[in-house]
């Protein structure tokens, strides 16, 4: 009994894929809230989509204290049971201003330093569901340090919640009746043609 229910559900999942397709987004802005060991940050997230499977994400986020970035990656989408649950990756990189601790052996203290100017590396992993025009993640955010901070790595754990502006098929639409519009600019008329061919000038 449990395997005709399982075989149902599973034949549910499949069916909807089909219908929700339409839901992937192209544009989306919205929020994010990060989390790690030093502090909790709130944000802005946008995410453009640029190719089929390609995204990029633009990321402003502070605690309104000591640690202040901006993030801009690139990231790879893939749908798990359809275009409205996704996993992605990606990499970027990463400015701002944070604080950093460095320890002294000898004293056994540690110096904490703030306002330190950074720069840094970025991967992302994480997953997405889109619902009623709304796109909301899950994702993890390390961050690898290239000057300005002490810790070489700070991992950061992040929920987001974008609204979908443009959805996919819209934004596909658009592209393609740009594309129709420039092909039919670069089509020459035959007369025209003829003319340039042999060099014929109208008086």
């Amino acid at each position: 009994m449990k395997k005709k229910y399982t075989l149902i559900f599973l034949l549910f999942l499949i069916s909807l894929s089909y219908k929700v397709e339409a839901q992937r987004y192209g544009s989306a802005v919205g929020i994010r809230m990060g989390n790690n060991d030093f502090s909790r940050t709130f944000g802005l997230s946008a995410q453009q989509r640029v190719f089929k499977h390609i995204t990029l994400e633009g990321i402003l986020q502070s605690d309104f204290n000591k640690n202040s970035t901006a993030h801009l990656l690139v990231e790879v989408h893939r749908p798990i049971i359809s275009k409205r649950f996704n996993y992605y990756y990606g990499a970027g990189v990463s400015t701002g201003w944070e604080e950093s601790f460095v320890k002294d052996k000898e004293t056994k203290q540690i110096l904490h330093t703030y306002g330190n100017s950074t720069s840094g590396v970025d991967f992302i992993a994480g997953i997405e569901l889109t619902v009623a025009n709304t796109v909301i993640s899950l994702d993890y955010k390390p961050n690898f340090n290239l000057s300005g901070r002490e810790e070489f790595v700070r991992g950061q754990v992040g929920i987001s919640a974008r609204m979908v502006l443009v959805k996919s098929k819209e934004q596909d639409r658009k592209r393609r009746k740009k594309a129709r519009a420039k092909k039919r600019q670069k089509r020459e008329p035959i007369g025209q043609k003829l003319k340039n061919t042999f060099n014929f000038n109208s008086k």
